[in-house]
This record gives structure tokens, C-alpha cells and sequence, in this order.
């Protein structure tokens, strides 16, 4: 095996594009030693990803990342080594899964009044049996040939600020870190430079999560996708600020689709072994 992780990952539970299988099995393949289950809202990916890493040489990680909001931006809070047979945490990512199929069908219909029709039937196809997202909805649209790929169906129509955009029912930052800390979990803040309220906001990123440290904020993403040097550098220097963990990941939804490909970025030892010894003690 070579040493290759990856703490950020989804399957068909949310909206990648692989089984918890099929994922374990390119892990294997690119030679991952530990692998991550991050779905949106949901950790039903996590036990069949253990049930096919058994006996390999690949460690899974049972995860979530759990959409939030402030205003006028979205804020991701990933929880690692959460206890997935935990009834009020389960009855919370239930609320949240269900608040994603009300705002599929209330996007979907937008998309009809902008001249784009499609059904809310294939959305649910195409997410199979995950959580439905915007990305199911963004496929949707390439097939239909209204826009060239996801990305453009995002950029002109999809995101915060965008024709079709329709808000749901979301956690606040401190609330889903709660959750994840209620359920035992080690909560990190996610892809942090993609906090986005706009220019005018005020919005103060090192402030931000000093907050949400003294909330019980344990980690921090600074090695994410296409995340230049200069970017990590100055998270990281955040999560020294804060006594944070400094955790990375490729945010893989499928192959070709992201910046990074699964296992292609390279998070310190040292930042998986304080995760380990943070949850012998919490554990």
C-alpha cells in the first residue's frame, strides 16, 4: 500500500457517483490506506464500506458533512468517528434529507417556468437511493442538453444566487457541530475559503472560526481540491491559532468531476494521528 489518504469522500448515499463498494474498491486500487465516508446528511454509505474494507489493507472512517447556513453563504461542517446508531442523530439527518427532496421538487419546477422542463422523477433516478442534492438536478439538465456540464448548471442557475436557487431547511454552524459532538463525533470545518457571503458582508474568516473553536470546533480543512500553496498555508496557520486539527481531503464525488482525484492530496501524519489520539480520548 502506498501512504495515501483521503478524509473527504462520497458515495451513492448522498450524490457521488459510486456504492460505498465501489468506492472501497478504487481506494484499494489507487493504493489508499485510510478512506473517510463524508456523505451530505446521511451515513448510510459507511457500513458497506466497512463490510468491503474488511480484510484489506484500507481503514474506514465513519463520517458526514452536513450542510449549514449563514447569511447569505453556506457554511459545511464535516464530523468524523460519528456514532451512526445514534437515534436523535439519525432523526436530525432525516429532517435534513427530507428538507432536500421539497427543495428538488420546488427547484425542478423553477427550471420548468425558466423554459428548462424536467421531472422530478428523474432527479430521483439519478440519485438512486442517496440524498437528493443539486447535483442530481445539474445532471438532470446535461442530459437534457440545457447546459454543457454540472458545473455551468451551478454557475447559471443552481447556486445561492442563481434563477432556480430555493432555500431549505439547514442547521446553523454551531448547531450541526453540536450534533456531530452529540453523537461523539469530531466536527471540522470544511472547506473554509468557499465561506462566501460577498464582498460587502464583513465576513471575517479568521474570526469565524475562532467562534466556532470556542464552540468546540476540533479541525479545520486546509488541504482541499485544488487549494493552492498560499491557501494552505494560511489555514493552517488558522488551525495553529486555534489549537485545530489541520484535516484534507479531495471532496470526491467521482472521478473526472472534482479538481482532485481520490487520495491525491497529501495530509500530514501528524494531523492523522492527532485525530486518532483525539478519539481514543473522546471515543
Amino acid at each position: 500500500m502506498n501512504d495515501r489518504v483521503d478524509l473527504h469522500a462520497h458515495t451513492t448515499a448522498s450524490d457521488g457517483v459510486l456504492t460505498p463498494s465501489e468506492l472501497v474498491e478504487l481506494a484499494l486500487e489507487r493504493g489508499l490506506r485510510l478512506l473517510a465516508i463524508t456523505d451530505h446528511d446521511s451515513t448510510d454509505g459507511v457500513a458497506g464500506a466497512m463490510i468491503r474494507a474488511a480484510g484489506t489493507p484500507l481503514e474506514v472512517w465513519p463520517g458526514i458533512e452536513i450542510s449549514t447556513d449563514v447569511p447569505q453563504a453556506e457554511v459545511h461542517m464535516l464530523g468524523y468517528f460519528v456514532d451512526t446508531t445514534k437515534a436523535d442523530f439519525q432523526e436530525t439527518l432525516t429532517k435534513l434529507r427530507d428538507s432536500r427532496i421539497l427543495r428538488a421538487q420546488q427547484i425542478v419546477a423553477k427550471l420548468n417556468a425558466l423554459g428548462m422542463p424536467l421531472t422530478f422523477e428523474r432527479v430521483r433516478q439519478l440519485a438512486g437511493t442517496g440524498a437528493i442534492g443539486r447535483p442530481h438536478i445539474a445532471q438532470a439538465m446535461v442530459e437534457k442538453g440545457y447546459v454543457e456540464t454540472t458545473r455551468d448548471a451551478f454557475n447559471l442557475y443552481l447556486s445561492r444566487n442563481g434563477p432556480a436557487y430555493v432555500e431549505r431547511f439547514k442547521l446553523t454552524p454551531v448547531e450541526a457541530l453540536q450534533l456531530i459532538r452529540s453523537a461523539g463525533g469530531m466536527p471540522v470545518l470544511a472547506h473554509p475559503t468557499y465561506i462566501n457571503p460577498g464582498e460587502n458582508s464583513g465576513f471575517d474568516l479568521t474570526a469565524f472560526v475562532r467562534d466556532l473553536a470556542d464552540a468546540g470546533l476540533v479541525g479545520i480543512e486546509c488541504y482541499y481540491g485544488d487549494y493552492p500553496p498560499e491557501t494552505v498555508d494560511h489555514l493552517c496557520n488558522i488551525a495553529r491559532e486555534f489549537d485545530l486539527i489541520p484535516t484534507g481531503g479531495s471532496d470526491f464525488h467521482g472521478r473526472g468531476l472534482y479538481a482532485a482525484d481520490l487520495g491525491d492530496l497529501a495530509i500530514p501524519e501528524e494531523s492523522i494521528e492527532r485525530m486518532r489520539v483525539w478519539r481514543a480520548r473522546n471515543g
